[in-house]
């Protein structure tokens, strides 16, 4: 039977139809609607696999590492920047090992549609000595799902399973097969404890997997050579090889790369048959540079670091075509009086009240800074408010308040969304109560994960409690409500914070205008 899915949908019903336990994961545009399918699927429903969202990727990765031990097939679902987050326990889970299937789903996003930097995941797999899956194509998605929790259970680790922004959010019909039952509970019989002496020994037991990893992808089905009488020989890795087919059709003398470790006795065959190779792959020169040490400096090795293709942004069927040496196809230009359209907060967003009032009250201090975070409200930092001076990370804000605050500037206030405060927000709020910080700390709630289209966000209703637990002062716990007949309320509130000597905490508290939209017409729908 075939589907239409998207690239994320097509990782979803794989993973379900493999026998799938659980999904863990915490919202992140192009990972999301994977977990989003899960939990809408009515086989999913019917098994009652896990799919709620959890509270950052560092917890996700735990609780999948936890069901794993237990001896059931886990997915761990996240964007790039994610990794960063759940590193300590993915890079730990390779020298634990695993006992039931665990594959780490990193959806990385080159061009930065929706991201703060183009940070590539392959760099994690080699970091922490574990295969890595890289699908060219949907229906490969769909299929590297079953095959990578046998995968996994064979070799007793992890798996990360690369896609990419175009991937993610492209459909393609999937041939799709008939689903699997779950492993049966069996947890794991050996020790997990990574006390040093243990660590060693299991750190020991993973080098020496490696030349099974190497066999695995020197024999994966992903991996697989095509031959022509071209002398430029290419390395396609995962979607670039569709954009390769799309110059050369089946007239290219390569390697087709959707697993690593690099299958490298393939790579080295077609270097001796070829003058030089041209890697080509979606995000940073990952193969490029492991060719090159492969081969080394007297072997010809093209691709984004010599500059034959773009150093940033993701691949096109054109900048591939034109490294090829092929004409490029026409480009769309838009017309030269077009307006520029930069994304805006949505109109009725709470968040537009928080800034207004903002704004409003920090214009007598001319020396204030407002650290952003990550989330809808990030877009305070562009016209008509241009209230913020720095959005790093999840989390950032409240930490950078604080260093600032250390520093001796005042005002110095952090602006941070609900579900990113539970993400990476509480930690850098104890930090500041116990060195009780001079900053006033916005937790702008919308009861939702916004940005990523409405999810359940982890504090809902316990932001007070968790701000009091903490240890803020319960008199500099305020709440208020943004709306434009508040204005002076809220701007009196925000006075008065700024001006305690401490830790104070302002909620600002209105539903998202589209989770209200959308709430409003379902009990409509209820109602008929």
């Amino acid at each position: 039977m075939k589907k239409l899915l998207l690239g994320d949908e097509a990782v979803a019903l794989g993973a379900i139809n493999a026998g799938l336990s659980g999904v863990y994961a915490y919202p992140g545009t192009p990972s999301t609607e994977i977990t989003e399918y899960i939990q809408n699927h009515p086989l999913a429903k019917e098994r009652g696999v896990h799919s709620r969202w959890c509270t950052n990727e560092k917890t996700a990765m735990e609780a999948a590492l936890g069901m794993s031990y237990a001896g059931k097939r886990a997915l761990v679902c996240m964007k790039h920047v994610g990794m960063n987050v759940c590193a300590d326990a993915f890079v730990n889970s390779a020298i634990t090992g695993v006992k039931g299937g665990l594959i780490v789903l990193a959806a990385d996003d080159p061009s930065m549609h929706s991201s703060q930097n183009e940070q590539d995941s392959r760099f994690y797999a080699k970091f922490a000595l574990v295969p890595c899956l890289e699908p060219s194509n949907q229906q490969e998605a769909y299929d590297m799902m079953a095959y990578g929790f046998e995968l996994s259970e064979k070799l007793g680790e992890p798996i990360v399973l690369r896609v990419v922004t175009r991937l993610a959010h492209s459909r393609a019909a999937v041939e799709v097969t008939e689903p699997k039952e779950e492993k049966l509970l069996s947890p794991a019989t050996d020790q997990w404890v990574l006390l040093p002496g243990i660590a060693r020994k299991k750190y020991v037991a993973l080098l020496e997997k490696q030349d099974a990893m190497k066999l695995a992808s020197a024999e994966s089905p992903y991996n697989k050579v095509e031959t022509s009488t071209k002398k430029t020989g290419i390395l396609a890795c995962g979607i670039a090889y569709n954009y390769v087919k799309e110059a050369f059709g089946n007239d290219a003398n390569l390697v087709k790369i959707s697993q690593y470790p690099l299958p490298e006795e393939k790579i080295k065959t077609l270097a001796a048959k070829c003058d030089d190779l041209l890697v080509i792959e979606d995000g940073q020169p990952v193969v490029e540079e492991l060719v090159t040490g492969l081969l080394g400096a007297g072997y010809p090795v093209r691709g984004r670091l010599t500059g034959d293709l773009p150093r940033t942004g993701e691949l096109t069927p054109d900048n591939v075509a034109k490294a090829l040496g092929k004409e490029a196809g026409a480009v769309f230009v838009p017309a030269k009086n077009m307006a520029a359209r930069p994304p805006q907060l949505c109109q009725g967003c709470g968040h537009r009240d928080v800034y207004a009032a903002l704004n409003a009250v920090l214009a007598d201090y001319p020396e204030h800074r407002v650290f952003g975070d990550i989330g809808c409200y990030t877009l305070g930092a562009l016209p008509p408010f241009q209230s913020l001076s720095s959005c790093v990370d999840m989390g950032a804000s409240i930490t950078m308040a604080k260093g600032a605050a250390d520093a001796g500037l005042f005002p110095s206030v952090a602006v941070i969304g609900d579900s990113t405060f539970t993400h990476s927000g509480m930690t850098g709020l104890l930090d500041a109560v116990n060195d009780k910080s001079n900053i006033t700390v916005i937790i702008s709630d919308n009861l939702t994960t916004g940005m990523t289209g409405g999810q359940d966000s982890a504090g809902t209703n316990k932001y007070e409690a968790i701000c009091l637990g903490l240890g803020v002062e319960p008199e500099h716990v305020r709440v208020v409500v943004p709306l434009p007949k508040n204005m002076p309320e809220i701007t009196r509130v925000i006075r008065e914070e700024i001006e305690y000597k401490g830790v104070s905490v302002i909620i600002p508290r209105r539903e998202c205008i589209q989770t209200f939209a959308r709430h409003a017409k379902e009990r409509k729908a209820e109602k008929k």
